[in-house]
């Protein structure tokens, strides 16, 4: 079946899917002695394809279980030189981790070299579980376990309820399940109610469990594991809900108060001008005319003194 050919590159563990674009770029890639273009199509199982002068076949699937230990960063390769989780599975085709782990958090890690079944377990919109096992320093509480299954509030936006299921008789261990895949997620959401953890664990990824895998052990995934967690993550998208992605508030500023004060204040009543006295007020009693006081005398004089005789008896 006909295919990109970079994901063909990609597959074949050639180099990466935007190295393999490069590579083509380049003119370093033929398909049936021609070079080959961004965007060409190629089928693996019948088409030359050769790349840097070396034949191209596609490699066998590789789904692969890792029980991660402390200290190693799950990427490919490290630019500070620390060891990730690559040095510990030695595997012929060219694989790499599904989602990440932090450097402090061990347990379960899945690697593999199929896109597609990369790109279901490790999408947020497949919603697959993830259950860790959580030491904490400080006792759990109720009333912070109703708020974690609630759904808790974070920097970077709020958190789906997530499910907990208390396993020591102080509360200080315990086992959440998520869905989502924030950085440091697990640890940030029991910060945020003061019992920070002192060792977390993954046990669990959707359907496959870690088990009894010593630490840096290595398994392959059987067939009907590959295909249960293929199968979950279709139905997780079939019955999934719509997520409106969170936007952090923006905060208001000077100026923005001061348009809103602009919008808000009230204004004149339309016709104020039509109403106003177009008359001199000098004489009330002819409109438009002007007035016909002496001068140096002033407005009233009269009605004023007689006014102030009157008030002197």
């Amino acid at each position: 079946m006909k295919q990109r050919l970079h994901k063909i590159l990609a597959s074949a563990g050639i180099a990466s899917l935007r190295k393999s674009e490069q590579m083509i770029t380049e003119g370093r890639i033929k398909v049936n002695g021609n070079t080959s273009n961004i965007g060409d199509f190629a089928d693996p199982d019948t088409d030359d394809i050769v790349a840097d002068g070396n034949q191209v076949s596609v490699e066998q699937k590789r789904y692969i279980l890792l029980n991660k230990p402390t200290g190693y960063v799950t990427t490919v390769t490290d630019p500070h030189d620390r060891p990730t989780v690559m040095d510990l599975v030695d595997v012929r085709e060219r694989i790499y981790p599904i989602g990440r782990l932090d450097v402090d958090t061990e347990g379960l890690l899945l690697l593999t070299n199929d896109g597609d079944f990369s790109q279901k377990m490790a999408h947020p919109s497949f919603e697959i579980e993830k259950t860790y096992l959580a030491e904490l320093s400080n006792t759990l509480t109720e009333e912070s376990q109703v708020i974690l299954e609630r759904g808790i509030m974070l920097e970077d936006g709020p958190t789906a309820p997530a499910k907990i299921k208390i396993v020591s008789n102080r509360r200080r261990k315990v086992e959440i399940t998520i869905h989502e895949g924030r950085n440091r997620i697990v640890r940030r959401m029991f910060e945020s109610i003061e019992s920070p953890v002192i060792r977390l664990r993954r046990v669990k990824f959707g359907t496959v469990v870690l088990g009894d895998l010593p630490k840096r052990g290595v398994r392959e995934l059987s067939g009907r594991e590959v295909a249960s967690l293929m199968d979950l993550a279709i139905e997780s998208k079939r019955v999934a809900k719509p997520v409106t992605p969170w936007k952090k508030p923006v905060e208001e500023t000077r100026n923005d108060r001061r348009l809103a004060f602009q919008a808000n204040r009230p204004t004149r009543r339309t016709g104020s001008e039509d109403r106003r006295a177009t008359f001199d007020s000098g004489d009330s009693r002819r409109p438009g005319s002007k007035s016909k006081r002496r001068p140096g005398s002033r407005r009233g004089g009269a009605s004023s003194g007689r006014s102030f005789q009157r008030s002197g008896r």
